[in-house]
């Protein structure tokens, strides 16, 4: 890579080591494949070499960097207390006070109580099981029947295998039961409340074996209940919400295979609701008396239908409506509500046992995201549902069942800004064959759309996931810098139903990254400054960032790539990794000729060539399941092999996490932060008196 003249901190160079990848399309070298290898001693030793390297390049932006922490910590509730959830005779709420890094879950027996720190009992502190340990997820809190006893899964060092313990609630101690490499693919109870049942994966990663565990016994004497021997499946389990049935749901990306076992007999026989057919996606929900059914069986964008049990005729609840994608059911004695997308946004609906309409969740018309909240009582006579948008935070909402009153029960609090400042709009841009694409902009009401004002794309498309706005409190810093925000919806997503899917997977992908680019061109042509365009984007997101920037590097001075799947050819190729083999449904099995020809026809590590790329952020986590190190690692080093400019192309790993980064909440204020700032610096703004400054006390 050109270096800077004079530059103090020249990057490091990994080695070039001779390697050969033999593909269906012919013979390819890769000299960085070693880095592939965490058992060889010079990997590690690149990776702080490279993290050494991105400090040293933020280091002048040290005092931005901390005026942003401090600016979002501004903004934020620190003694937070969550909406009460009834479950049972109980009400739990996650508690977050300053200076603890996470959530500590209390519960009472009514609702104002179990959000009071003096009339709540604990039952799990997560700053008191995190410490000591670098990383601290929690996989499942799940209490027994009783609620005697609290199910809890820890993940400490972001590999998401989770330890499973038991804790007695009463006592505030664990029982002697220890399950270790617990998969987070849902845990259940039995009906007596004698059995975990849980999930563990194979040796690609792969969420593949149901188990039942009895308490008081030794976890290898744990029964085997069911065993998906099909590489491409996955397995999760849940309690129905009657607590009649434990569901056991194995699926492909396009073909699912659903279980029930008796709830109060977990190592009795399983009832298949439906026998997987490629093709058939399908999921069930307990209505008491009747199983629903939500199934594409005819039905591209989904329909709902009823029926008695397994064994059953299924009989039409809701039709099929091509564009209206079912997403959901939420069943209730009385009453069950639907989730589904429509034009692109999320929406809820209730209906009676018959069928009737009782009426829509009312939660504005712009562009939103709307969804279930956490409904754990059979016979309520209300739903719970969260919403937001990029201007307004999360809210936690009851919706009355008989006449759709929403009240809102709590709301994430924004402090020491106005956020009647900020506003949302939804935009449209067109893709080359005439495909209409939305945009949900964001920004300060006061920044001006005349084409001066820089803008952050964001994306991901992938996996039939609809990417609903959400709301960021350090978006908001960004904002006040005159920094426009937009949330793109490529193909490959589920916005529009099956078919948007279906024309963004496969051979079809480039059209993602095709509609990606036609919004961007859009809004640099119409709104904002062509010359400060920057891409952000996750995981297979972080593909998208790869493949855009590769195909058009030109259009953008930003590149943001956050655990980037960029290295697909390579990965896909090897059915030993985790996720390969589940997942060539989704982009292709590249052992074949035609599916080695297009994917690597976009795939970013392979198509990185001579040009000028735009300052680049990427990072990686040394434990991430899903998205190996050393992509993002091998491409950093190939883009300074390749690019002409001398804009910085920065690589941080995470050395101590996995796929979803830091998960103290102030490591995660810290990285973002530093994003921020680079993203600040990279588009040449000054923070000095927009707005007063990123601490702002308006």
């Amino acid at each position: 890579m050109p270096q800077r003249a004079g530059d103090p901190h020249p990057p490091p160079r990994p080695q070039r080591r001779a390697h050969t990848h033999h593909r269906p399309t012919g013979d390819v070298t890769d000299p960085y494949a070693w880095l592939a290898d965490p058992n060889d001693p010079a990997v590690l030793a690149y990776l702080r070499a490279e993290n050494e390297h991105t400090s040293a390049h933020l280091a002048h932006l040290t005092g931005l960097r901390t005026d942003i922490v401090d600016a979002i910590r501004a903004r934020t509730n620190e003694d937070d207390i969550s909406a009460a959830t009834r479950y049972g005779e109980w009400f739990y709420a996650a508690h977050s006070s300053a200076q603890s890094a996470y959530p500590v879950i209390r519960r009472a027996r009514d609702a104002d109580a179990a959000r009071d720190p003096n009339r709540s009992a604990l039952v799990l502190d997560q700053n008191a099981e995190a410490a000591g340990c670098t990383h601290s997820e929690l996989g499942a809190v799940e209490p027994s029947p009783d609620h005697r006893l609290v199910a809890w899964a820890h993940d400490t060092d972001g590999d998401e295998h989770f330890t499973l313990r038991i804790r007695d609630v009463a006592i505030g101690v664990d029982l002697d039961d220890v399950i270790h490499d617990v998969a987070w693919s849902g845990v259940a109870w039995t009906g007596d409340g004698q059995h975990i049942v849980y999930v563990v994966p194979d040796a690609t990663e792969r969420p593949h074996r149901v188990m039942a565990h009895r308490l008081g016994s030794d976890s290898g004497e744990d029964i085997i209940v069911w065993t998906e021997d099909d590489p491409r499946f996955h397995v999760a389990i849940g309690a129905t919400r009657s607590g009649r049935w434990i569901v056991i749901h194995s699926a492909s990306k396009t073909t699912t295979e659903v279980h029930l076992i008796d709830a109060s007999a977990p190592t009795g026989d399983l009832r298949c609701v439906h026998p997987r057919r490629d093709g058939v996606d399908y999921s069930v929900e307990d209505w008491g008396d009747q199983l629903l059914i939500l199934h594409n069986i005819d039905a591209p964008d989904f329909a709902l239908a009823v029926c008695d049990g397994p064994g059953h005729d299924w009989h039409p609840f809701i039709d099929h409506q091509p564009g209206r994608r079912l997403v959901a059911v939420d069943p209730f004695a009385d009453f069950c509500a639907v989730h589904a997308w429509d034009n692109a946004q999320p929406q809820i609906w209730l209906l009676d046992r018959n069928g009737d309409a009782v009426g829509k969740v009312d939660v504005g018309d712009g562009p939103h995201d709307v969804e279930f909240g956490a409904n754990e009582n059979w016979d309520s006579n209300q739903l719970r549902v969260v919403y937001q948008s990029l201007a307004h935070p999360a809210t936690t909402a009851d919706v009355a069942v008989g006449d759709m009153t929403v009240t809102t029960v709590h709301q994430v609090a924004v402090e020491s800004i106005d956020l009647a400042d900020y506003t949302s709009r939804r935009l449209w841009a067109q893709a080359a064959d005439g495909t209409a694409l939305p945009i949900d902009l964001f920004g300060r009401c006061d920044t001006p759309l005349d084409g001066t004002a820089p803008v952050v794309c964001y994306g991901y498309g992938s996996y039939e996931i609809s990417l609903a706005p959400w709301f960021s409190t350090a978006r908001t810093v960004l904002a006040d810098q005159g920094v426009l925000w937009a949330l793109l919806h490529p193909r490959g997503g589920g916005e529009f139903g099956r078919n948007w899917y279906e024309s963004g997977r496969l051979h079809n992908k480039q059209n993602t990254f095709g509609d990606v680019i036609a919004c961007v061109e859009y809004l640099r042509d119409s709104y904002v400054d062509p010359a400060r365009i920057g891409l952000r984007g996750g995981s297979a997101g972080g593909a998208l960032v790869g493949a855009c920037i590769t195909q058009r590097p030109e259009l953008f001075a930003l590149g943001i790539a956050e655990v980037p799947f960029v290295d697909v050819v390579t990965t896909m190729s090897d059915p030993t990794l985790p996720l390969t083999a589940t997942e060539w449904e989704e982009w292709g099995d590249p052992r074949r000729v035609d599916a080695a020809e297009w994917i690597g026809a976009w795939s970013p590590y392979d198509n990185t060539h001579p040009a000028a790329y735009p300052a680049m952020f990427v990072t990686a986590g040394l434990h991430d399941p899903r998205v190996g190190y050393h992509e993002p690692a091998k491409w950093v080093a190939r883009l300074r092999d390749m690019t002409t400019s001398t804009a910085p192309i920065l690589l941080r790993t995470e050395l101590d996490g996995g796929h979803a980064g830091p998960t103290d909440r102030y490591a995660a204020w810290a990285d973002e932060a530093d994003i921020i700032a680079f993203t600040l610096d990279v588009f040449g703004i000054a923070v000095t008196d927009h707005h007063t400054a990123p601490a702002t006390t308006r």
